[in-house]
């Protein structure tokens, strides 16, 4: 007995999202040898696309993870054993993030929300005011918590770390709003922007994203924290030539090139105000409903 469903399935949780058919299509095409020649031109085409999308001229590292890989990524390629690190639990996603920087050996100092609202810029400013031996290390904040929606003020953030005066680097997570909702990594003065293939950039899980800054580069220089697989320093040489340290996921990236393709061809402006839209559309049908209920 066929127990298979008819039709195409569509996928509609919060992430991962629906893949378009032409990123599946691209993904379905023959492997390539990732250390031959040609692997370049791949290499180049996802390396300079990323950056446009994350909006920087500074480097986009890949990594074959989920987007906790670069989570894990980001606090050790900055951060030494000890470090206190300020992280507002604005989520189920900020939680856990806090909770792999304690198993990491860093000490996080948590600003709890009511997980309705975003970060608050001016607990976030008072925290850093009252650390004048810059103990605090960085600030993680996440752009857009899945888990609730809410959404965080960035450049407000950043012009609280500015006015208190503290040189704490800012890190954030972009896995449900890059390529969804604006976000501009250099203007907005992020030093490490993590993100993950499977929401906004329309790719099934398995490739994650570091977006860096100088500033961030020169920490890690000098960050104490075990890596090996998470190392951006074998990365960026690697990707000088636009190719990877070890076995990249080659066909991932072919879907990401495509993906990167759809987001040039509509405009990213063009993206953001579509989102912005549908949800707008999706809140009106539940206050509907909510008041046909009462």
């Amino acid at each position: 007995m066929n127990t298979r469903p008819a039709g195409r399935h569509y996928l509609q949780i919060p992430g991962p999202t629906d893949v378009p058919g032409r990123v599946l299509r691209a993904i379905s095409e023959p492997t390539i040898d990732h250390r031959g020649p040609g692997f370049a031109q791949l290499g180049r085409s996802v390396l300079t696309g990323l950056k446009r999308v994350f909006q920087t001229s500074g480097p986009v590292i890949v990594f074959p993870a989920s987007g906790t890989g670069a989570w894990e990524a980001a606090l050790v390629n900055t951060l030494a054993p000890g470090d206190a690190v300020l992280m507002v639990r604005t989520g189920w996603f900020a939680t856990l993030w806090s909770e792999m920087a304690s198993r990491l050996g860093l000490e996080p100092i948590l600003i709890d929300t009511d997980w309705r609202r975003g970060a608050d810029p001016a607990a976030i400013e008072a925290m850093l005011r009252a650390d004048p031996s810059h103990r605090i290390r960085a600030v993680c904040v996440v752009h857009n918590e899945t888990s609730t929606g809410c959404v965080s003020p960035i450049v407000a953030v950043r012009a609280a770390i500015d006015a208190a005066g503290h040189p704490a680097l800012l890190l954030v997570d972009t896995i449900s709003s890059l390529a969804s909702i604006d976000y501009r990594h250099e203007e907005w003065g992020v030093d490490v922007t993590v993100a993950g293939s499977q929401k906004g950039l329309m790719l099934p899980p398995g490739l994650s994203f570091n977006a860096v800054s100088e500033k961030a580069l020169d920490a890690s220089s000098r960050a104490k924290l075990p890596r090996s697989y998470w190392d951006w320093r074998p990365m960026l040489d690697s990707n000088a030539g636009f190719y990877f340290p070890y076995t990249p996921a080659t066909n991932l990236l072919r879907g990401l090139q495509e993906a990167l393709a759809m987001l040039e061809e509509e405009g990213l402006p063009n993206v953001f105000a579509r989102h912005s839209r549908h949800g707008a559309a999706t809140r009106q049908v539940y206050d509907a409903v909510k008041l046909s209920e009462q």
